[in-house]
């Protein structure tokens, strides 16, 4: 039984008919997964799971998802499991849609330590809920359940960029630590903002690329690269490039900043 399958049999088994549906997201649905991808799930259900299911889940999520790659050590485990990040959502905290969206329990390798220590996922307003939404909606990959356009209201526009603008602060706390992911991130945020699509992080890149001027291209040409053919534990950065990281994110924020509606009336 490979991963996805455990996965979809944990949630059945936990929370049984209460499971609406599952679905894709993220790598797997944009472009393919790389060797450093996650795999990125959307669990719909019914009702909010009881603190035993949430312990039930957990458990038995830490023994499915390869450790290591939240924290870039790794990429995966030594049975070659990948890490999972899963997103469980009340179906009507967020069909009718409204911002910002409610993740009631959520998984990810970043927060292992945390798990291990005793922390158990409890629901808390996530707007990035609006771009696995929308991800899941487009990818059309269900792993249980019916379509997810049958399950999940689509995200407006207007809320995918508020959204995307949410994850900013975050994502330039991690710059030194995950350049590879916040340069790529970066160029996503801008690329949505300026189609109304989410694409993948390469594809995402070529547009950025495309559009940069030519002294911001030499940071995120390697961070495609690292992308599309690395893993984490293959990354480096010459101090050359590194002190060009800051100066590239100042230029794609200011990008994304001009065409934010964040600044203007709500």
């Amino acid at each position: 039984m490979n991963q996805l399958q455990r996965i979809v049999a944990l949630a059945e088994g936990v929370l049984g008919r209460d499971v609406v549906g599952v679905y894709l997201h993220g790598s797997a649905v944009l472009g393919g997964l790389r060797p450093a991808s996650d795999l990125d799930v959307l669990l719909v259900a019914r009702r909010s799971p009881t603190e035993r299911e949430r312990s039930a889940l957990l458990g038995g999520l830490l023994g499915i998802s390869g450790p290591g790659a939240g924290d870039g050590t790794a990429d995966r485990d030594e049975d070659g499991a990948r890490p999972v990040e899963l997103a469980v959502v009340v179906q009507s905290d967020v069909r009718p849609w409204r911002y910002p969206p409610v993740c009631d329990f959520l998984y990810g390798e970043w927060l292992r330590a945390d798990y291990e220590a005793g922390s158990v996922p409890r629901p808390e307003p996530m707007p990035d809920l609006a771009l696995l939404i929308t991800m899941a909606l487009a990818g059309d990959r269900p792993l249980a359940g019916p379509p997810p356009a049958r399950v999940l209201a689509p995200v407006p526009h207007t809320d995918l960029v508020r959204a995307s603008v949410a994850c900013l602060p975050g994502l330039l706390d991690d710059l030194e630590g995950d350049t590879r992911n916040v340069l790529l991130t970066l160029a996503r945020i801008w690329s949505t903002l300026a189609t109304g699509r989410i694409s993948s992080k390469d594809t995402a890149a070529d547009w950025a690329l495309a559009r940069l001027p030519p002294e911001h291209r030499p940071v995120l040409a390697p961070a495609r690269r690292l992308y599309v053919d690395c893993r984490y534990s293959e990354e480096s950065w010459s101090g050359e490039l590194r002190s060009r990281v800051r100066p590239h994110a100042d230029r794609v924020l200011a990008e994304i900043d001009r065409l934010s509606p964040r600044n203007g009336p709500r």
